[in-house]
This record gives structure tokens, sequence and C-alpha cells, in this order.
């Protein structure tokens, strides 16, 4: 399906991926009022000039996309969650980390 927004993305979710979906969407908008929503490779994206971050559900988990570099900054305090080259993912059976979400929103914003 090719979403034409993060609310027809959402819903179509249900349950616990469908409610972190939601979450995370609030997290990352209380950041700034200045970030658009977006979709973007038929995701959830959060943008100013450029996407900032991207964010996926899944059954298991909450991909989340800020790209390579805040990987790196913020390696010491996503020890806990599994990551990739520019993907961290949260379990949807955990709470997600709200603060670190914002910095890491708030690190892409600063260094765009």
């Amino acid at each position: 399906m090719k979403y034409k927004n993060i609310d027809e993305y959402i819903n179509s979710f249900e349950g616990a991926t469908k409610n972190k979906l939601i979450e995370l969407r609030r997290i990352i908008k209380d950041v700034s009022k200045d970030i658009k929503e977006t979709i973007s490779y038929n995701m959830p994206a959060f943008k100013l000039n450029k996407v900032l971050v991207y964010f996926a559900g899944y059954k298991a988990h909450i991909g989340f996309y800020p790209t390579g570099d805040p990987i790196k900054v913020f390696k010491d305090r996503l020890k806990s969650y599994k990551t990739s080259k520019g993907a961290i993912q949260f379990k949807i059976d955990e709470e997600l980390p709200k603060e670190l979400i914002q910095e890491i929103v708030k690190y892409r914003i600063d260094n765009e």
C-alpha cells in the first residue's frame, strides 16, 4: 500500500504496535513546532529543510531511523537497543525512551 500521510500509515496497524507509533509520533512532534510530517520511502518522516528522522511499525518492534551520525553520537546510550548503521529498534513491549528520542531529534535539527 502506498501511504498518503502518517495517519493513514498508523491506522494500518492494530493494538500495541499502533499505540507505540502514536506515542512515538507525539514524542517527535513535541520537540519542535517547526518540523513537518511527511511520508518518505513509504514511511512516516519528520523534516525541516530535509528529512530528520523516519519511523516504521513491525510486529515486535518500532524502527526509528535517525540516519547514521546520531547512532555514533549516542552509541553509549543505545547499548540496550538493537541498532544498525542508521536504525534503532524499540521493542513493542518496552517503554519508549522519550528523552533519548527527543535528544536525537534535537541533534538532527541542530546538525541538519
